[in-house]
């Protein structure tokens, strides 16, 4: 069987195995996927290790998403701008690295949620790795608006700044979306979209941003599922906004992972409903 792996640390949480399990299931493909922990000094020889063994692709998980971009022999535009890598193919002893947290997320909340982000204000709150992988793809759905927001606003303004430059969003996203980098304890005006890309659902930590953010019905996404995200969008839904955790940007990445792999487009909804009632 083909051997696909997912690199992280820690890494027993992950739910991947599971999807791409399924994935297999429902396209009549056969190949083995499994989770490996990685040492966290240890991913570059990892790596090899795979690449050595005939794995044919890897996704990566925190904390190893730059290091892959860094180890890749080709780069998709997306890793490029984002500097960083989700999804791995090992081809002839190369590494061919993509980025498909940005799709995926875009695809949960314009398909599975059915929020078209055309025309739109769209607030991102963070400006780390969470947020540069996904950046890209929401500019590119045509919103009026994305102010990126962070606790360090230089960083929300590095952030802005590379996007702005790279060539593969100039065409497509100049001139269309208005791009703003602020910081996070700035005065923010109302939007229709906020995307929560920060470690503070993971951290158990309180968003310091003010209700006043919030349009009535605005949708609030949190990149993070289960437990985690439960007390910044059970806020928010208190404020009368439609609340949505990131289990479908889970399965909708990963659906893009196996298409670049496979060649075939898994039926992500199905599961997603089928993993939503498990859990």
């Amino acid at each position: 069987m083909d051997q696909y792996r997912v690199l992280g640390h820690p890494i027993a949480h992950s739910k991947s195995p599971q999807i791409h399990a399924r994935f297999a299931e429902l396209t009549g493909q056969a190949l083995q996927y499994e989770r490996l922990l990685v040492p966290l000094d240890d991913f570059a020889a990892t790596l090899e290790r795979l690449l050595a063994q005939g794995v044919k692709g890897c996704n990566v998980t925190v904390p190893f998403k730059q290091e892959a971009f860094a180890r890749a022999d080709q780069v998709s535009a997306r890793v490029q701008l984002a500097q960083a890598a989700n999804t791995l193919s090992l081809v002839d002893g190369q590494v061919l690295a993509d980025n498909t947290d940005g799709l995926g997320l875009v695809r949960d909340i314009e398909v599975n949620a059915g929020r078209k982000l055309q025309g739109l204000d769209i607030l991102l709150l963070g400006a780390g790795g969470a947020a540069a992988g996904v950046l890209g793809p929401l500019l590119l759905t045509g919103p009026r608006r994305i102010v990126v927001a962070n606790r360090t606003a230089a960083k929300a303004q590095a952030l802005v700044e590379q996007h702005r430059r790279h060539p593969s969003l100039q065409q497509e996203a100049s001139g269309r979306t208005e791009l703003i980098a602020l910081a996070l304890d700035a005065h923010l005006p109302a939007f229709d979209v906020v995307i929560n890309a920060t470690a503070g659902s993971l951290e158990g930590a309180a968003l310091p941003i003010d209700a006043r953010a919030l349009r009535p019905g605005s949708l609030v996404y949190d990149m993070m599922y289960g437990p985690p995200a439960q007390p910044f969008l059970r806020w928010a839904g208190a404020h009368g906004a439609q609340t949505r955790d990131g289990l479908g940007m889970l399965v909708e990445q990963a659906a893009e992972s196996f298409f670049i792999w496979r060649g075939i487009r898994p039926p992500a909804h199905e599961v997603l409903a089928q993993l939503r009632a498990a859990l």
